[in-house]
């Protein structure tokens, strides 16, 4: 009997760990990509830009892209995007009202393109997008930073 017991108890404590790790909740990539396109969109300020730009899309992918991409009255077109694997810091300048987000990369891997551009079209890289925003405070930003890291550190 004692024996059987010891059998059991070698099964049931690696069976009730393995039950307990498959409900363990693990934030996704998916999720923090949803609450960071949710809260850009949330707090973009196209008044900063509204006599230049007539439309914007801003977008974070599940697949772990940000894109942004401005069409400015004239017809000209400007593509922003970086792989969220290659966020470094963010850095905002404003008040809690109106400010600019600089989302900063390791190195030049932000992707940016323009088209339709008088001085012609241009493919380089850079190492930030700047993104218009407005009633964003401390703490939101705190959140975003948090969750980018935490994208290139799972």
């Amino acid at each position: 009997m004692k024996k059987f017991t010891f059998c059991l108890k070698l099964l049931c404590i690696p069976a009730i760990c393995l039950l307990l790790w498959a409900f363990s909740f693990r934030d996704s990539l998916e999720e923090y990509a949803e609450f960071l396109q949710k809260s850009l969109i949330e707090h973009y300020d196209s008044s900063q830009e509204s006599k230049l730009v007539k439309k914007y899309e801003l977008n974070v992918t599940n697949n772990g892209f940000c894109r942004y991409k401005r069409y400015f009255n004239n017809g000209k077109v400007e593509y922003f995007a970086f792989k969220l694997a290659k966020f470094k810091d963010l850095d905002y300048y404003g008040t809690a009202s109106s400010g600019q987000l600089f989302l900063r990369t390791k190195i030049d891997d932000v992707i940016v393109q323009t088209y339709n551009d008088k001085k012609g079209d241009v493919d380089s890289m850079a190492a930030c997008i700047v993104i218009p925003l407005k009633n964003i405070e401390a703490e939101d930003l705190n959140i975003m930073k948090e969750r980018l890291t935490k994208i290139n550190n799972p």
